[in-house]
C-alpha cells in the first residue's frame, strides 16, 4: 500500500498543500479570534530575517524608525473623506473603555496616514524641516472577511513608511526609490522571487493617493500576490491636516507626501512562490538556519563530530543548527528539516566518520551526494549562492512561461485561469476592468510597453497585466 504523503499535493489542491505547509512546519496557528494568527518560532524567525534586511534598507534609504499610538480618534479618520471610505469596511472601533462609553470612539489603526500626519503638522514648521523621513514597525488590524493565514488576517505586522516633501518631484522620486530600490532590490536579492514592479489603476489606488506603485509577483498556482507598494499621497492629507512649512518668506506651502508598506504577507508569498511537495523551500541569503547538521545515530564519535562540524561552519560565517536529538529517529528529524526548507543538511553517522564523508542534501535542487567532511566550510557558501539564483530563476521562469499576450477580455479571461495575461490598457481601459472584475479577474498593474513603471497611467504602449488574485 503506497504510503500518504505529507503534504496535499499541490496539482491536487493548492489552497489545502498551503495550509497544511504551514501546520506541518510549523509556521503559525489560527488565533483564537476569527481572522487572527498565532506566528510559531519558526515562522517569526523568517519575519525577523525580513525585517533585519527590509530595517538596513530602508535606513540606507534615510528614513529613521519611530512609533505611534494603535489607537485613532475616529475623527481624524474623517478629515480626509477618500481615505476614510476606503477602510471603512474593515474598521475595528472602540467604543467603551474602563468599563465606560469613550466620548468619541477610537479606531484601532488599519494604517498611520492620519495620526502620523496629526504630528507631521506639529513637527514640519520651514523647509530646513523637510525632507520628513519616519518608518515604523507595528501591527494593524483590518476586519478580513475572507481570511487566509499569512495572506490575509485581521491583524498583520507590517512597517508603514511616512515621509513629507517640499516639492512633487522630491516626493515622487522618493515613492520610487522605495519601490525599486528598497522594496525590488529585497524581494528579488533576498526573498529570491520574480516581481513585476508596475502602477495600479485609478480602482486599485490607495484610498487617498494619487499615484500607487506595486510589486505583483505569480505564485505556483498562477495567481498574483501583491507583495508590497508605494504611494504617493500628493496634497491630499497635507490639506487635510495644514501640514504646511514656510517658505523664505511669510508665505506657506502644503508638503507633499508618501507613504509605503510591507507586511507579513511576505511570509504567505515565500511559502507559495517556492514551495513544493516536500514542503518549503527558504532562499539561503533569507534563512534563519541555512544549514543543519544531523547526527544519524547518538554515539559519541558522530555527536562530538557534528558539533564540531557546526562550529566550523559558524565560524566561516553560515547560519547553522546541530540537530543531535537522536531520541527521534533520524528519518523523522529529516522529514521536518524538508518540510521547514533549510537550504542544506549534512548527515553525519558512524560509517561516514570512517569514509572521512558526510551526506550533504540540497533542498532547493534537491539530491544528496557524500562530501568531504574537511572542505564543508570552504565548500558551502559557494553552494548556498548557486541555490539563491536558482530559486530567483525558476521564479522568472514560471512567470514567463505562464504570462501570454491577450487582445480581448475573453481572451484575458481565459488566460487568467493559468496564469497572467498582458493586453493593451488603451484598450481595456476602466470599463474593460470593470467587466473582468465581474469574473474575478483584476488589473494587477500597469507596466510600459518595455517593462519599466509608466510616469501616467494614460502613456502611449501601457500594458496592463491581469490575473486572478490573493
Amino acid at each position: 500500500m503506497a504510503k500518504a504523503p505529507v503534504l496535499t499535493p499541490q496539482a491536487d489542491d493548492f489552497p489545502r498543500w498551503y495550509q497544511d505547509l504551514i501546520n506541518k512546519a510549523e509556521l503559525a496557528d489560527n488565533g483564537p479570534v476569527r481572522g487572527t494568527m498565532v506566528i510559531r518560532p519558526y515562522g517569526y524567525g523568517l519575519w525577523e530575517r525580513m525585517q533585519q534586511e527590509m530595517d538596513a534598507r530602508i535606513k540606507k534609504a534615510g528614513a529613521q524608525n519611530a512609533y505611534f499610538p494603535m489607537f485613532i480618534p475616529q475623527s481624524y479618520l474623517t478629515k480626509e473623506a477618500e481615505h476614510v471610505e476606503g477602510f471603512a469596511p474593515e474598521l475595528a472601533v472602540v467604543t467603551h473603555g474602563g468599563g465606560k462609553e469613550l466620548d468619541e470612539p477610537v479606531v484601532v489603526r488599519p494604517t498611520s496616514e492620519t495620526i502620523i500626519n496629526e504630528y507631521f503638522s506639529k513637527w514640519v514648521q520651514s523647509h530646513r524641516d523637510l525632507p520628513l523621513l519616519i518608518n515604523q514597525w507595528a501591527n494593524v488590524v483590518r476586519w478580513e472577511l475572507r481570511p487566509r493565514v499569512f495572506l490575509r488576517t485581521t491583524e498583520f505586522l507590517w512597517q508603514e513608511g511616512h515621509t513629507a516633501h517640499a516639492t512633487y518631484e522630491d516626493a515622487r522620486a522618493y515613492a520610487s526609490m522605495i519601490h525599486t530600490a528598497v522594496y525590488g532590490d529585497f524581494m528579488t536579492n533576498v526573498l529570491g522571487i520574480d516581481v513585476v514592479l508596475g502602477r495600479k489603476t485609478a480602482k486599485e489606488r490607495f484610498a487617498g493617493a494619487i499615484n500607487t506603485l506595486t510589486l505583483e509577483a505569480m505564485m505556483g498556482d498562477g495567481k498574483a500576490l501583491q507583495m508590497g507598494t508605494s504611494h504617493e499621497l500628493g496634497q491630499n492629507f497635507a490639506k487635510a491636516f495644514n501640514t504646511t512649512y514656510q517658505l523664505q518668506g511669510a508665505e506657506r506651502e502644503y508638503v507633499w507626501q508618501t507613504s509605503w508598506g510591507v507586511s507579513t504577507r511576505m511570509v504567505g508569498g515565500l511559502i507559495m512562490s517556492h514551495g513544493d511537495d516536500n514542503g518549503l523551500r527558504v532562499p539561503p541569503r533569507l534563512a534563519a538556519v541555512q544549514a543543519v547538521v544531523l547526527a544519524i545515530k547518538g554515539d559519541d564519535a558522530v555527536l562530538a563530530k557534528v558539533r564540531e562540524i557546526g562550529a566550523q561552519l559558524e565560524a566561516a560565517g553560515i547560519r547553522v543548527v546541530v540537530d543531535d536529538k537522536t531520541d527521534t529517529p533520524f528519518g523523522r528529524r529529516a522529514v521536518d528539516w524538508e518540510l521547514k526548507g533549510v537550504p542544506l543538511r549534512i548527515e553525519v553517522g558512524p560509517r561516514d566518520l570512517e569514509n572521512g564523508t558526510a551526506m550533504l542534501a540540497r533542498r532547493i535542487p534537491g539530491g544528496k551526494e557524500p562530501v568531504s567532511i574537511d572542505g564543508l566550510a570552504a565548500l558551502l557558501p559557494g553552494i548556498l549562492e548557486e541555490d539563491q539564483e536558482l530559486l530567483l530563476r525558476q521564479s522568472r521562469e514560471r512567470r514567463i512561461s505562464r504570462t501570454v499576450e491577450v487582445k480581448n477580455l475573453d481572451e484575458a479571461v481565459e488566460a487568467a485561469a493559468t496564469g497572467w495575461g498582458r493586453i493593451s490598457w488603451a484598450e481595456l481601459g476602466p470599463a474593460g476592468e470593470a467587466k473582468l472584475a465581474e469574473q474575478g479577474v483584476s488589473v494587477r498593474c500597469i507596466v510600459a510597453a518595455d517593462g519599466s513603471v509608466p510616469l501616467t497611467d494614460d502613456q502611449e504602449g501601457n500594458i496592463a497585466i491581469v490575473a486572478r488574485a490573493y
